[in-house]
């Protein structure tokens, strides 16, 4: 059953991420009087970014309009999971928000991004994405039940479980420089295709930036740029899906495992029997006596079906299946980042990018090729 649960968690990391993009640059001041003349008399043979001539006139600085970036990407976060249905063999589903506790769920990613862009105007970039990642899933969790007094743990839930995504997306970068500052407003959303998922997990992320552009001297098309910003993740909150009991059940281990949980719910109920029979009929009759012994009776016959469900899968485990939904977050949705990206000329970069300050913590590094178009 441990791992099991863990399954049911997977797809949290699997989006990609995707850090500044440079900008167009408002070139201000006398020592750029030469490079603001030049850009204001030469013709923009170029194609994209719509509008690009007149921009340049002005005086823009246009970064070439089509790149080709990859990166690695590394996330881990903590998610939280509630309303958590488990069924075996496509019968009906229990409900074990009130049975099961995570204490944490913890979902590690590492994989490569793969993003092609355009400058549709001098001021939005649009890119597509595509990721190929190795994705992990740690939960640590209990399932709990009820006595005559209090609620008891009955079966520890520790497991890890790895998997392969494919990410695949788009985004669109609203952007501003003046003077080597910039604004960067970055927006995707994508869709990450996972085996044990009924359809693609899909996550959205906003990531504002601000930073700085650094010229050197005597290398005018090479630059050092830094910046900071936040880093915003939504997920789709529901996620359903089918696994073959064969991967999810060690006979072995979870022998010794159920036959203990059956014990211990025996004992609770025992304890719970006992409780009731020993209270008299007016306080029988009492409606907090009355919900409480309702309540325990439920929750310890959802354990007991759940547990005579796992037995079941376990002894059958080369022919059963089980069937899962869930809601999922991410415990905190935003975190701080700082990034940095060395230009070695307009047409190679190097970037870096580092987010923490909350329960996720990301890094991405990577290199870019840009070209006219």
């Amino acid at each position: 059953m441990k791992k099991k649960i863990a399954l049911l968690a997977i797809g949290i990391c699997a989006y990609a991420m995707i850090y500044a993009q440079y900008t167009t640059d408002k070139l201000v001041g006398e020592k750029h009087a030469t490079a603001i003349d030049s850009l204001k008399s030469t013709e923009y043979p170029y194609l994209l970014p719509i509008w690009g001539e007149r921009v340049a006139r002005k005086g823009f600085k246009l970064p070439k309009s089509a790149g080709f970036s990859a990166q690695y990407i590394y996330q881990q976060s903590d998610i939280l999971i509630s309303n958590l249905q488990v069924g075996f063999n496509n019968g009906p589903k229990y409900n074990l928000d009130q049975i099961v506790r995570f204490n944490n769920a913890v979902a590690t990613s590492n994989g490569v991004n793969i993003r092609p862009d355009i400058w549709v105007f001098p001021f939005l970039n649009v890119y597509g994405i595509f990721a190929k990642s190795k994705t992990s899933t740690a939960i640590d969790a209990g399932l709990w039940v009820p006595d005559s007094s209090t609620w008891n743990k009955i079966l520890d839930i520790k497991t890890k479980a790895n998997f392969n995504a494919t990410t695949y997306g788009f985004g669109i970068t609203p952007t501003v420089g003046v003077a080597g500052f910039f604004i960067i407003l970055d927006m995707n959303f994508t869709w990450s295709d996972i085996s044990a998922l009924d359809k693609p997990a899909f996550a959205s992320i906003f990531g504002p930036r601000i930073g700085k552009t650094i010229t050197w001297a005597n290398h005018p098309e090479r630059s050092w740029t830094i910046w900071t910003g936040g880093f915003r993740v939504k997920l789709n909150s529901s996620t359903a899906g089918s696994l073959s009991t064969a991967e999810l059940f060690p006979v072995d281990e979870w022998g010794k495992k159920l036959d203990t949980g059956y014990t211990k719910v025996a004992e609770s109920q025992q304890k719970v029997d006992a409780w009731w029979e020993g209270l008299s009929p007016a306080d029988q009759r009492n409606p907090v006596n009355a919900a409480k012994y309702n309540t325990a009776n439920s929750a310890l016959a959802r354990a007991g079906s759940i547990l005579d469900a796992a037995s079941e899968a376990v002894t059958n485990a080369g022919n059963s299946s089980v069937q899962y939904s869930l809601d999922k977050t991410p415990k905190d949705k935003w975190n701080f980042l700082i990034g940095t990206q060395f230009q070695i000329n307009r047409s190679w970069m190097i970037r870096a990018e580092y987010g923490f300050l909350s329960t996720r913590t990301q890094f991405i590094g990577g290199l870019q090729y840009r070209f006219d178009f």
